[in-house]
């Protein structure tokens, strides 16, 4: 089976390729993803693969094998980002300053070629497997919705598995590491207001430009004096707006930006940490902040036992020197981490760095690209793991 499976999948190169440019020349932001949206249901339907729409552009599809069983589910997240292309290929982006450069049309064609494989072996396994299709994964999550939506019953999933593209190991291998594995986040905005003056009489205002660059200074020492050094915690300021003109000094500055840590109560003492110095800094500038903190993603912790399920099933498929441990987390965050809470789950990534085609831009930058080849490859793992997790119902990899 696991020979058939590859060799499938080879076959399908051409029509993954088709699917993968036709997304890629096509990106949408998310929640706006009507035309992929559209494109993944003429594929399901040519498949004869039943499926439901979901919020505005979400799609939850079901393949059911020859008996009743367990439920493994698959997510591929579909948005892009506002980002123009500089790759210069010939399917780069026709939609001006929005790109796909964090792989979604690779998940997306990837997932497609899954399905194709598991429909034309449905009568080889017994459960269920769910295809979701997800929005916007890049904005306020995607994931949290669906779930809302009830993509996770009728049946009920028992384990969750996803990919995600990374340019710094090459086609053909894939990288993965059970328990943390993506950080959770909370984005910020912090609005500072003083009272205005003329440039040249800085002491009869307050100035929040000094306030905000201290603030921005400060903010540094949660992770640096505050945190462990072997403890993982990135704080982004991202943007910095104030002021209209060289000579005045402004009565208001906004700083916004991202707090990443690993959870638990790290997260919670990297918040609190952050309203000290924010006020801190505050009452010793004599300016006023208001500070926003903003629930976001909870983190991707990847169960120890489908994680050695994704790992067998991807040697099968690459072999197992190409199956790579991933020695540390990522402090990126992925909103599966809501899949991966509802039912136990693994993250992992597959490469797709070719240096030979100039293939090795990282994600979020305007000339990231994908190898095509990969895609294949990626579709048979993601298709051997189905089968694998089905073919005992499931019983040794999720608990």
């Amino acid at each position: 089976m696991t020979e058939n499976i590859k060799a499938e999948a080879l076959a399908l190169a051409p029509a993954l390729e088709e699917i993968f440019y036709a997304l890629h020349q096509r990106p949408e932001l998310g929640n706006h993803e009507h035309q992929t949206a559209a494109l993944i249901r003429r594929r399901l339907d040519a498949l004869g693969i039943p499926y439901t729409p979901l919020l505005d552009t979400a799609t939850a599809a079901v393949i059911r094998g020859c008996q009743p069983g367990r439920t493994i589910g698959f997510r591929a997240d579909i948005d892009a980002l506002p980002i123009a292309e500089e790759t210069g290929l010939p399917y780069a982006s026709r939609t001006c300053g929005v790109m796909h450069a964090c792989g979604h049309d690779f998940h997306t064609a990837s997932l497609l070629g899954a399905a194709e494989l598991l429909q034309r072996h449905r009568e080889d396994f017994a459960g269920t497997v769910k295809l979701f299709f997800q929005p916007d994964e890049e904005g306020d999550g995607g994931a949290a919705r669906m779930i809302a939506a009830g993509c996770m019953e009728g049946p009920a999933v028992d384990a969750m598995l996803c990919c995600h593209v990374e340019s710094g190991i090459p086609t053909g291998t894939l990288s993965v590491r059970s328990g943390p594995i993506c950080a959770a986040s909370n984005p910020f905005a912090v609005t500072i207001r003083g009272r205005g003056s003329h440039g040249a009489k800085p002491h009869l205002g307050s100035d929040v430009i000094v306030a905000g660059a201290q603030l921005v200074t400060a903010l540094q020492t949660i992770s640096s004096r505050r945190t462990s050094p072997t403890e993982p915690v990135v704080v982004t300021v991202g943007s910095f707006h104030s002021g209209t003109a060289g000579n005045i000094l402004p009565e208001e500055a906004k700083l916004t930006g991202i707090l990443r840590t690993m959870g638990g109560q790290a997260r919670e003492r990297v918040k609190e940490d952050f309203r000290t110095i924010t006020a801190g800094i505050a009452a010793a500038m004599g300016v006023e902040a208001e500070i926003e903190i903003f629930e976001s993603y909870p983190g991707c912790r990847n169960d120890p036992a489908m994680t050695d399920l994704l790992r067998r099933a991807a040697a099968k498929v690459l072999g197992g020197e190409n199956v790579l441990e991933l020695a540390d987390p990522s402090l990126g965050t992925d909103d599966f981490g809501y899949f991966s809470g509802a039912a136990p789950g693994c993250y992992y990534y597959i490469g797709v760095g070719n240096a030979a085609k100039n293939f090795t831009c990282p994600n979020h930058n305007p000339r990231f690209a994908a190898d095509p080849d990969a895609l294949p490859l990626s579709a048979a793992v993601e298709a051997q793991a189905a089968l694998d997790f089905l073919a005992d119902g499931g019983r040794r990899a999720a608990r």
